[in-house]
């Protein structure tokens, strides 16, 4: 993609803004993510829309955030004031995995200043632990937190390598391209912000997301394996449809065959989706 035509720091955030004109779309990666998940979407979406990609504080070399408490409810801040200060005109917001479900967070809290909402694989409560109760769900948050916390740098790049290559894509020769990107980011950061979307729900914020939310799910036969509840196509849509079934406007749709990063294993596909939810609002 070109270089960006602007960029800066706003709240926890830093962003950098592609295009001269169009619908604006503001691109929020997950957890450990940066810009460069985002390239061929930046390439393709900025001769028709102006595109802020953002990238959170602790993620792909940018500092932890001073503040380690609330880091989900300072990036939904932070990202009203970019659209405050930037004057973004009501943003489609694309989050990917935990930025899905920050984008899900805030189509909750500010439905009226946003134009949309595209979630790939980012839910409003995490897979799993939806039918848990709260107290439940912090005690196995809190777990999985403190166990990423205890990585040192070695382990961590082994984590990252791990997860792309099993859950993230499907290609090797991806996982191996991206894994050292994701390794990039803060370990302690990264911890913190795993725990909080574990621990998160919400779910009850979505009814007054009164727009266009489109949850593109990845599905990938081969590792059905791995969790017979999800076996088929069908089944993981049900189960996504209910888990966003408080948002009035929400569909779900599977891209396949993918895995966690569908952008990366499926890029024309997602592009597809994409330009079909941009050119429909």
């Amino acid at each position: 993609t070109a270089s960006p035509l602007a960029s800066g720091h706003v709240g926890t955030l830093k962003f950098e803004r592609h295009g001269q004109h169009g619908q604006p779309v503001i691109l929020i990666p997950g957890l450990q993510g940066g810009p460069w998940v985002w390239q061929d979407t930046i390439a393709d979406l900025e001769r028709h829309h102006v595109v802020y990609a953002v990238t959170l504080a602790g993620f792909d070399g940018m500092p932890a955030p001073a503040n380690r408490s609330d880091l989900m409810g300072q990036a939904s801040a932070s990202l009203l004031r970019l659209i405050d200060e930037q004057h973004i005109e009501r943003p489609v917001l694309v989050g990917h995995s935990l930025g899905g479900t920050l984008a899900l967070r805030f189509a909750g809290e500010h439905p009226q200043r946003i134009a949309g909402v595209v979630a790939v694989d980012g839910l409003p409560v995490f897979p799993g632990l939806d039918q848990v109760d709260p107290a439940q769900r912090q005690a196995i948050a809190a777990a999985g937190a403190a166990k990423m916390a205890n990585l040192d740098q070695a382990q961590f790049a082994a984590y990252a390598e791990t997860y792309m290559r099993h859950v993230g894509v499907i290609d090797p020769a991806l996982a191996s391209r991206y894994a050292p990107l994701n390794a990039r980011s803060d370990i302690a950061a990264s911890a913190a912000y795993a725990g909080e979307v574990l621990a998160a729900d919400y779910r009850p914020g979505l009814a007054a997301a009164k727009l266009p939310i489109l949850e593109l799910m990845p599905f990938n036969a081969a590792d059905a394996a791995a969790s017979p509840e999800l076996a088929d196509e069908a089944a993981k849509l049900a189960l996504y449809r209910r888990l966003l079934e408080s948002a009035p406007q929400a569909r779900v749709q599977a891209i396949a065959p993918t895995r966690h990063y569908l952008m990366l294993d499926q890029p024309a596909a997602f592009r597809a989706a994409l330009n079909a939810f941009l050119s429909h609002l």
